[in-house]
């Protein structure tokens, strides 16, 4: 069942860089995708509303860090807020490079100095999974000790074998990567999101680094809706029924 607070979320800000961010407080979760991977359509899904984050056929269109408010009614400097962020697309994003450089400095230092930040939701379309863009968030992911959890978006493209096939092929390919190996961050200078570099160097295992989680995902069908909830309310410390059928991590 979906939490109330879902419903109630609003939209409070949109930072252009890390200098206008809300109170680094209380908790929240990040959504990240390569652009037209459908990231705007899974938040207004799994928020229960049509609008809150824009939908645009133009890749590119989120040009800012967007914050919504899931108790807007509460003082944000009593450590109590649960919201929600939008972050800008990448990699098919038709923008001027000075505004490419702007996001990736902006993302860089959000992903890893942000202390409100529970997890990271990273979207990705099931037909193109684990493309070099997105490889490079899951390994700076990793290497920060940031929990991830990928909606293998517009399952509904796929045949159910297909789209089950493709969610055990990502499930191992995530064990074969991040249960051996840590990887090297990829943000470096110039920009990993702009020019991801062809291979990871691998260092040390670091046991104590979250394997990331996959899930099915359509916003269209309403397909892994519910099991996208588990994941937010578990990093969001919000109360949760008991169910037997819990995301399979």
């Amino acid at each position: 069942m979906l939490n109330p607070l879902y419903r109630r979320a609003t939209f409070t800000l949109g930072a252009p860089t890390v200098a206008y961010l809300p109170p680094d407080s209380g908790y929240e979760v990040a959504f990240a995708g390569r652009s037209n991977a459908g990231k705007s359509s899974a938040i207004n899904s799994i928020t229960g509303q049509k609008a809150l984050a824009r939908v645009s056929k133009t890749p590119g269109r989120t040009q800012h860090i967007n914050f919504f408010e899931l108790e807007a009614n509460l003082d944000p400097t009593l450590n109590q807020g649960r919201r929600l962020v939008d972050l800008p697309g990448y990699g098919y994003a038709k923008v001027a490079h000075s505004v490419k450089e702007q996001w990736q400095a902006a993302l860089e230092e959000y992903l890893n100095t942000r202390q409100s930040l529970q997890g990271l939701m990273i979207v990705m379309d099931i037909r193109h999974p684990l493309t070099p863009f997105d490889q490079q968030m899951l390994d700076t992911c990793h290497h920060a000790h940031l929990p991830t959890h990928i909606l293998l978006t517009k399952a509904d493209k796929l045949s159910k074998g297909a789209a089950g096939a493709t969610l055990q092929q990502v499930r191992r390919t995530l064990t074969e990567r991040y249960q051996t190996e840590k990887l090297i961050p990829p943000f470096r200078g110039g920009g990993a999101l702009a020019h991801p570099a062809p291979e990871a160097t691998p260092s040390p295992p670091e046991d104590d680094a979250p394997l990331p989680t996959v899930q099915l995902f359509s916003a269209l069908r309403g397909i892994g809706i519910e099991d996208a909830h588990r994941k937010l309310d578990e990093w969001l410390k919000l109360p949760t029924p008991s169910d037997p059928d819990a995301i399979n991590t």
